[in-house]
């Protein structure tokens, strides 16, 4: 029911099993799994982008292993910001979570950008009243208002109450989840293992080239965290949970790049507009189901974004709280005792990202990344060190052979990092990827040196 999230100003514990693993594992499978999965195909070939995926589902299992036990040692709002926080004090945790927002942010604009792209593809005439031109790209009036209102009704589900948003968020999962069960079977009754020829393009720049793209497709397992002081299930179901939904999500996005190496040729994935959707229609004959394929996309662009607002929210409120950002973003609403403002800015950035058109789907992926995979660092760290600072700390979830497990989530996420510096194969594009990054470390400099901590 409205209002029933939080009770007085504060969270009350509401969410059961199913809606945290529909929140976790819808926030992981987007809209990316339609659009971008010939682009991982043609950087890396098919046996390549799969290796990509399962490299890069080893690293997130292993830091989500991380955030299972530091979650269910202390669940409350803000995750990633308590965790670095009480390990690595105030700087320490600024820096964790205002990567963290860049990423959430990233994932929330792509999403505006991803919905006009289904209205384009389910409505061949709906580009209509010309702009202007980014990279080629022509930016036209539909597509702008569909991203904006998009964001416009995200922004008014969560300010609502996050069981409501909880609920929504079950509704599309499932769906999403019956159109890939479809997919699949599919692939794996008449697809052609000929087709997955190449299966390795450009080597290890190519693996490399769809490895900078695999965290952001991750991105989402860290809601859980931001709602553990919403959730009510015993503390250390909920690191089980938050698991079982990264597992989840890697085989998702290993089976989809399988299923469309099965589908289409070379040729096919080239002509393809939107990859997945055409394979599911050469899978099943007709463009009705390319077009189903198409709507469960849709779901997922709602799921992500639905997702991410949630979680993007109460790591802004945490920081404002904290005293990191202004205070007005730490206010909740008068009656339905959602972060109100939090929200608010969220959905402003969002009807940002469709002025700039169909381009800023990749520099918003590249840039979420990067800047994810520094919040995944930190709290490997941060595990490592309340690990040896507190190791009588309650832990109702307790990682065994923490050392390593620790260990190799930062050494991974270290290594992940340098995928994206200058000079690596597959480093950040200039000037539109850097700029968004920098334009970020700027404004975050701002924000600290303003910043009025709380005693």
């Amino acid at each position: 029911m409205e209002g029933t999230s939080m009770q007085e100003g504060h969270f009350i514990r509401i969410l059961g099993r199913r809606d945290v693993l529909f929140v976790s594992f819808g926030a992981m499978i987007g809209w990316s799994w339609v659009m971008m999965s010939g682009e991982w195909i043609s950087r890396a070939g098919s046996l390549g982008a799969m290796l990509a995926f399962a490299i890069g589902g080893i690293a997130i299992v292993l830091i989500s292993l991380t955030y299972a036990e530091l979650a269910s040692a202390m669940p409350q709002a803000g995750g990633e910001h308590v965790y670095s926080h009480r390990a690595l004090g105030f700087n320490g945790s600024f820096i964790c979570t205002w990567a963290l927002v860049l990423a959430y942010l990233s994932v929330t604009s792509f999403e505006a950008v991803a919905l006009p792209t289904v209205m384009t593809y389910l409505f061949p005439n709906f580009s209509q009243g010309y702009l202007w031109t980014i990279a080629g790209w022509d930016v036209t009036a539909t597509w702008v208002g569909m991203g904006v209102l998009g964001s416009i009704i995200m922004s008014w589900i969560n300010i609502r109450g996050i069981k409501p948003a909880a609920v929504f968020q079950s509704i599309i999962t499932l769906f999403i989840m019956a159109v890939g069960v479809m997919f699949f079977t599919g692939a794996g009754a008449v697809g052609d293992i000929g087709n997955m020829d190449p299966l390795f393009v450009g080597g290890a720049v190519g693996v490399m080239g769809v490895l900078i793209m695999v965290p952001t497709m991750f991105i989402g397992f860290d809601i859980i965290p931001q709602s553990a002081e919403e959730i009510d299930l015993p503390f250390g179901e909920i690191g089980k949970v938050l698991v079982v939904s990264v597992v989840m999500a890697v085989l998702w996005y290993v089976l989809i790049i399988f299923g469309v190496s099965l589908a289409l040729d070379g040729a096919g994935r080239a002509a393809a507009d939107l990859v997945t959707a055409d394979a599911n229609a050469q899978l099943f004959g007709g463009n009705w189901a390319g077009t189903l394929l198409v709507l469960g996309g849709l779901a997922g662009i709602l799921s992500s974004w639905n997702a991410f607002v949630m979680g993007a929210s109460r790591a802004i409120y945490a920081m404002a709280q904290s005293g990191m950002l202004p205070a007005f973003l730490g206010h909740l609403h008068p009656t339905h005792n959602t972060p109100r403002n939090a929200i608010l800015v969220i959905g402003i950035l969002s009807c940002l990202a469709p002025f700039f058109g169909r381009p800023v789907l990749v520099w918003l992926i590249d840039a979420g990344s990067f800047s994810v995979v520094i919040a995944y660092g930190m709290v490997a760290l941060s595990f490592l060190v309340l690990r040896h600072r507190e190791p009588d700390m309650d832990r109702p979830y307790r990682v065994r052979h923490g050392q390593m497990v620790g260990w190799s989530a930062l050494i991974l996420s270290i290594a992940m990092l340098y995928l994206y510096v200058p000079g690596s194969p597959a480093g950040l594009i200039w000037p539109y990827e850097w700029a968004i990054v920098l334009a970020w470390v700027a404004l975050g400099v701002v924000m600290r040196l303003t910043a009025r901590p709380n005693p």
